[in-house]
């Protein structure tokens, strides 16, 4: 079920029509970035947004395996 039940805007990952996903989440970029793992990296247009465990727990019955 997509929303919040107490009517607040909430973390989301949608599908887009080109079949790829959109995350609504918190900007964390300043934050996370010194932190990456090594074998990581971010292009400058790119950010790190953070989601909550629950909601990809949520998402993950509409994520397709291939």
């Amino acid at each position: 079920m997509r929303g919040s039940a107490t009517g607040e805007t909430c973390p989301d990952l949608f599908e887009l029509s080109n079949g790829d996903f959109a995350i609504i989440g918190t900007e964390a970029t300043a934050d996370l970035d010194p932190h990456l793992p090594p074998d990581a990296a971010r292009a400058d247009y790119e950010r790190i947004v953070v989601i909550d465990r629950d909601t990809l727990i949520r998402a993950k019955r509409d994520i397709p395996d291939a």
